[in-house]
């Protein structure tokens, strides 16, 4: 039956259906003709019907076509110059990916079809392929965007109140038993009651999901018997990765995902994306042509400028998306509303955030990405968190992104390693990141705008961390060339599993010291999954491509002592807001009790000056943090006064005794969490002002002076 064509709308991009028919469209500024190619299943090698789109308004290319259905397959076939030289790359013999796809059905099948040039060719780009590259290309897919949300809401949970959790939907529950089989490794399997139940009990309030945009795994992985397992290598900005859908129906993959994220809702925990809109996963100019290279090369990409061949890398992937382009732009904006009104999504760490602020080649924090994120009234209300990097000249940009934005603070996560190690010239560095890292945020920004972490999924677990002091990434087939040299780990004196039974004391009092040190600081603690359970991935510091036991969790194989260590210490944090502040430390008095809201002390009780802050050899710093006159409030809209806290962080080596300070800062001291020990065990034992405590070499110890309060949390 022939076709009925109509000219259709400009807007939306990409394929809607209406219920009774599905629009196209598709921008490609500089082709000259477009062909949508409709295929009626998965395998098919060519199209049942190829359909010239001939209507174009403002650069974007449209048709309509009634009885259309969800389901149905569909790509694009692009016309137009094939000059590299000039940043042209169009080649209809490859079929093309919409930028807008909702959803991609399939993996790619490596070939040499995949590629615009003649691959093997002595000219190498600047040949021209004949190969039709539809058998080997993942379709895309019309969606049906109907779905029961029910009464879903968004957590909307504070940032001081936020404890993140940064997995990976396959790893989290891959071997995990309580979950069915079929269902492990999915989105459903992240929604299953085991996983959400375990969430909670260790307290989580946000997961932050590494990429599920669809992503391509490279072909020289695949040809080495690797895959690309973490995801950053993204193709689709707009559709869930089917490799995560438990269902082998199409349009599985939409649904679970929003599945997944309304049964964390329910659980209250929100759901953050890891999104990749700096480069795709067409690579360099000698990578395959996939989507946006075939559909107008220069609308999509940072081209050089003496020879628009190659391609501006500021990712270490071969390419960068020109954020600079109104198109481009257009496309990220569209992608993030898309996730947050239809998807549900609660927020967005963006990796490598620095190259979306480069105007040209200089990082600009006014960039047009950052302009039009903070005007939007729907993304700029999540949470916006940036990776604040890059690889290109200028591009570490820690404390340096707009209001309204947090970051992952690589300071924080360096400066703890390097005090907890051992260190000299510490002091006043530790100090700052546990106290919200004021020398980058406090400008502008609140203690909130430092995402605080010790560990990440890019480098050792914390198990890791502190047992080995090099890295052995072996399995990743690169001769351990690959991944991050200059780790500031410690193996405690041996390399990698040992039977000493000092060696492995210490190091469990070392994990214990960074948990706490971690949720102790003000900041807003990410924990990567497994830390708590003392995972291992036998010293990869980057296991981007091991889909296996490296990477999954292993949940037979637990360390139940500092899992329950840690689970407590998430709930000490959540239960007071003296961890947690909004506004930063003044060390003035508070309004109240005449008392600093902090105050640093010596061992023998005294109050540090200016010129202990500079001694290299200390190693040792207790902090007195007041309760009272906080800016959070509770539930009910009234101001939190907490009680006061006194901890001493000794990285010494040799244990001290510590005086605790004049009775103006709080007598009746109790012990909550002596790091030197492998579970939380509050002694009966109170301590008042002016007696000594004792500190165990490398530990933290944390006091608390409870106050009393009456209905009204005021105090007695």
């Amino acid at each position: 039956m022939k076709q009925i064509i109509y000219p259709g709308e400009a807007f939306p991009l990409g394929a809607t259906w209406d219920g009774k028919g599905v629009n196209f469209a598709l921008y490609a500024e500089n082709a000259t003709g477009v062909e949508l190619c409709l295929f009626k299943g998965i395998n098919d090698e060519t199209e049942y019907v190829k359909i010239p789109v001939t209507e174009r308004s403002n650069l974007i290319w449209h048709v309509y076509l009634p009885d259309i259905k969800p389901g149905q397959l569909y790509g694009y076939r692009v016309h137009g110059p094939y000059e590299p030289e000039n940043g042209h790359r169009f080649n209809p013999n490859k079929l093309l990916i919409d930028p807008y796809a909702k959803a991609i059905s399939g993996t790619v099948e490596w070939n040499d079809a995949l590629f615009g040039y003649e691959v093997g060719h002595p000219d190498a780009d600047l040949s021209f392929s004949n190969l039709d590259s539809a058998p080997f290309i993942p379709k895309s897919v019309v969606i049906d965007p109907r779905f029961d949300w029910g009464d879903d809401k968004r957590p909307k949970i504070p940032y001081y109140n936020t404890i993140i959790y940064e997995t990976h939907v396959k790893g989290f529950t891959k071997l995990h038993s309580d979950i069915p089989e079929n269902l492990r490794g999915t989105y459903a399997g992240l929604a299953h009651p085991a996983t959400i139940d375990y969430l909670t009990k260790l307290g989580i309030t946000a997961v932050e999901l590494m990429p599920v945009h669809y992503f391509l795994s490279d072909r020289h992985l695949r040809d080495d018997g690797r895959t690309n397992y973490w995801g950053y290598n993204t193709i689709g900005f707009f559709a869930p990765d089917a490799r995560y859908a438990a269902g082998d129906k199409i349009n599985d993959q939409v649904t679970e995902f929003k599945n997944m994220v309304k049964e964390l809702h329910k659980a209250g925990i929100e759901v953050i994306l890891d999104v990749v809109y700096n480069h795709t996963g067409e690579g360099s100019e000698l990578g395959p042509t996939l989507s946006f290279r075939g559909i107008d090369n220069t609308s999509y990409y940072r081209l050089t400028d003496d020879n628009k061949r190659y391609y501006n890398d500021y990712t270490g992937t071969g390419n960068t998306l020109n954020a600079n382009l109104p198109n481009v732009l257009r496309l990220m904006m569209d992608s993030l509303r898309y996730w947050i009104l239809e998807m549900h999504v609660d927020g967005f760490r963006f990796d490598l955030a620095a190259t979306l602020a480069r105007e040209l080649h200089e990082v600009n924090r006014l960039s047009a990405f950052f302009d039009i994120i903070h005007q939007d009234p729907v993304i700029s209300q999540v949470k916006l968190i940036a990776e604040p990097w890059d690889i290109g000249e200028g591009g570490y940009q820690v404390g340096k992104f707009p209001p309204g934005w947090a970051e992952w603070n690589g300071k924080f996560r360096d400066d703890i390693r390097d005090y907890w190690n051992g260190s000299e010239n510490m002091l006043a560095d530790f100090a700052g990141r546990i106290t919200g890292s004021s020398d980058l945020y406090e400008e502008y920004r609140r203690p909130t705008a430092s995402i605080n972490f010790v560990t990440a999924h890019d480098g050792f677990t914390l198990n890791d961390l502190v047992s080995y002091n090099e890295k052995h990434n072996e399995a990743n087939g690169e001769d351990n060339n690959d991944g991050e040299s200059h780790n500031r780990s410690w193996n405690c004196g041996a390399e990698g599993p040992t039977d000493d039974a000092a060696i492995n004391a210490l190091r469990a009092r070392q994990k214990r010291n960074f948990l706490a040190t971690l949720f102790l600081s003000q900041g807003v603690p990410m924990l990567v999954a497994g830390d708590e359970m003392g995972r291992t991935q036998q010293g990869n510091n980057n296991a981007y491509c091991q889909d296996n036991e490296i990477s999954w969790l292993d949940w037979e194989h637990q360390d139940a002592e500092l899992q329950e260590f840690t689970r407590q210490l998430i709930h000490l944090r959540r239960e007071h807001a003296a961890f947690s502040r909004k506004s930063w430390f003044k060390g003035e008095p508070v309004k109240g009790d005449g008392i600093e809201d902090i105050a640093w002390f010596l061992p023998d009780g005294s109050q540090m000056n200016e010129e202990h802050w500079h001694q290299n050899f200390a190693k040792s710093v207790a902090v007195f943090l007041n309760g009272q006159g906080l800016h959070a409030v509770n539930s009910e809209g009234n101001k939190v006064i907490d009680d006061n806290f006194y901890i001493i962080f000794n990285a010494h080596d040799a244990p001290l005794d510590y005086k605790l300070p004049a009775k103006k800062y709080s007598a009746d001291w109790k012990v909550l969490i002596d790091t030197s020990k492998p579970v939380f065990n509050p002694t009966d034992k109170i301590y008042q002002a002016g007696e000594v405590v004792h500190v165990d070499g490398r530990s933290v110890t944390l006091l608390q002076h409870q106050l009393i309060k009456n209905d009204t949390g005021k105090h007695l």
